[in-house]
């Protein structure tokens, strides 16, 4: 991933191929066990909050620490459709609100109590866990499309924390999962407040 180039400030960026997208997260050893063996989350995961998935593997080690915060020590890479992935983006609503996104808050409001998928843009990471100047995306999946996370849209699910740990170790760029910029509808990017406004 080339992290020097100029870019959008809100972009969705992530290891992807024709019929599928990679997101990435981090869990205590129990349920990302659990979920490896099932290629699916299973219990001891709870269906009854907000699940967060994250295309960007710089973004994840950020918010795991590296795999060492606590409930957080298992890095799972989860492989799933594209179907899936640009259906809750369709559906998706800011967690906080943007007068620009939205006619007024009201508006927000009715449309986040109704939707099931929230989206934050968070500033994205370098190698050093350092912030930079444009923004990744965290989708939160709850209810419907928490549900058609777990039973259609996994492909596969992988527990990549020795790799995790061996990159925070002896950092080196080419570890670092090949992220390309995500094609989005013009849809799909408004509704998600993607952008065009190039960060140097």
């Amino acid at each position: 991933m080339n992290l020097t180039r100029p870019r959008p400030c809100r972009e969705v960026r992530a290891l992807f191929d024709e019929s599928t997208i990679t997101v990435y997260q981090a869990y205590s050893p129990a349920i990302a066990w659990a979920a490896v063996a099932a290629q699916t989350f299973v219990s001891p995961f709870k269906t009854d909050r907000m699940s967060w998935i994250k295309p960007s593997f710089l973004w994840m080690m950020y918010r795991s620490g590296w795999a060492t915060k606590p409930g957080q020590e298992r890095v799972l890479a989860i492989r799933i459709t594209r179907a899936g992935f640009e259906t809750a983006l369709a559906g998706a609503v800011l967690s906080h609100y943007e007068s620009g996104l939205y006619a007024d808050r009201g508006q927000w409001l009715e449309r986040k109590t109704a939707s099931p998928v929230r989206i934050q843009w968070d500033p994205e990471r370098d190698l050093a866990l350092n912030p930079l100047p444009w923004r990744s995306l965290q989708m939160g999946l709850s209810g419907s499309a928490l549900r058609g996370y777990l039973d259609e849209w996994i492909i596969a699910i992988a527990d990549i924390t020795d790799d995790v740990h061996a990159l925070r170790d002896h950092p080196d760029p080419a570890g670092i999962p090949a992220e390309e910029p995500y094609p989005l509808s013009e849809d799909i990017a408004a509704t998600i407040g993607a952008d065009d406004s190039v960060r140097e």
